[in-house]
């Protein structure tokens, strides 16, 4: 993949796009298949761009930032589910059936419910009104 900074000859616009290879970009542009997205028009040429140099240094932080977003979003999960672990029943496979009982049948719960289900149970179940959440759920062998 290559970006490349464009600018429009006719209107001044300068964007970027992206390309499959620097060969994509001259075969579509021979076509006449790039055009500019405010004006229409087919006049749009390559644009100085200045190279992105990333040192060592630099990629070393983004990734030890990325570790602790990362690290940061996995403990947000791990309290989730230790939450819903101890306040909701597992129901397994059974969550389709069970949400549904609890919904038609008013069948009263002292807790609510948590078990698998597909995305297209999930939307069948918020179809028909019931209010069911996807949580993002991951065994944790480091617990």
């Amino acid at each position: 993949m290559i970006k490349y900074n464009l600018l429009c000859k006719k209107c001044d616009l300068s964007f970027n796009s992206w390309f499959a290879s620097s060969k994509e970009y001259d075969k579509l542009n021979k076509k006449k298949l790039i055009n500019c997205h405010s004006c229409g028009s087919l006049k749009v040429e390559k644009n100085l761009m200045a190279p992105k140099v990333i040192s060592k240094n630099f990629s070393h932080k983004i990734e030890k930032k990325n570790l602790i977003k990362y690290q940061k979003i996995k403990k947000t999960i791990n309290e989730y589910q230790k939450f819903i672990k101890n306040n909701f029943d597992y129901v397994g496979e059974n969550f389709t059936y069970e949400a549904r009982s609890i919904h038609y049948d008013k069948k009263k719960k002292n807790k609510g419910i948590y078990g698998t289900a597909s995305k297209q149970d999930l939307k069948e179940l918020k179809e028909e009104g019931i209010d069911a959440q996807l949580v993002p759920w991951f065994e944790n062998k480091n617990n």
